[in-house]
């Protein structure tokens, strides 16, 4: 027990320090690097909670596509983050009104569902004789199979209209067509042909 509440405390302290770097840091690189660290943490956390799941899915979904594609971007397109930065300030207001009052509503909603002045925050219970990722399983696939598939078909349509959107088709581009290739004749196509040392094709 006392070494999972030291385990607890230093992975909270490293995401926590992790975290205001990726905000305050003005490489964006470093701002990345850190993110990834703040992502390993808190994979740590959710191991300490028994969310094994969840802890791997955030390991492998985040730092393995998201925080590595980010870091690409950030490195191989090159974007002058100081002449973006110069407009920001005019925006610095706005930004602190909206972000205070989302603040605000999260702090009542929290208070409203568990009333810390009169209840203690209820814990996560897991069947016994099943694992986490089992138990994760058998919800979705039964009590929210639909809502599950429904937000499977939402992503693959906005996918589609992703792909519909940017491919656009330009003229003077060089096309493969496909059904040309395999209708050719004997007429259109190359022969090989071998031809030994020393000797020319007629």
């Amino acid at each position: 027990m006392m070494l999972q509440a030291i385990a607890f405390y230093v992975f909270a302290a490293v995401l926590l320090f992790s975290g205001a770097v990726v905000v305050t840091s003005r490489n964006p690189v470093y701002s990345v690097l850190f993110l990834i660290l703040a992502f390993f943490n808190a994979a740590g956390l959710f191991v300490l909670l028994g969310a094994e799941f969840l802890a791997m899915i955030l390991v492998i979904v985040y730092v393995g596509a998201v925080a590595v594609l980010f870091l690409f971007v950030v490195m191989m397109l090159d974007v002058d983050f100081a002449e973006l930065k110069k407009g920001a300030q005019s925006y610095l207001l706005p930004g602190l009104g909206i972000g205070g009052l989302l603040a605000v509503e999260l702090i009542l909603a929290v208070a409203m569902k568990w009333n810390f002045a009169t209840q203690a925050m209820p814990a996560a219970t897991t069947p016994k004789g099943i694992t986490n990722t089992a138990a994760l399983g058998h919800i979705l696939y039964t009590d929210y199979i639909f809502y599950f598939q429904g937000a499977g078909l939402i992503l693959l349509v906005a996918m589609i209209g992703a792909i519909v959107l940017t491919l656009r088709h330009k003229s003077g581009v060089k096309r493969q067509n496909a059904w040309t290739q395999i209708s050719r004749g004997p007429a259109e196509s190359m022969s090989v042909v071998e031809v030994k040392s020393g000797e020319g094709v007629e």
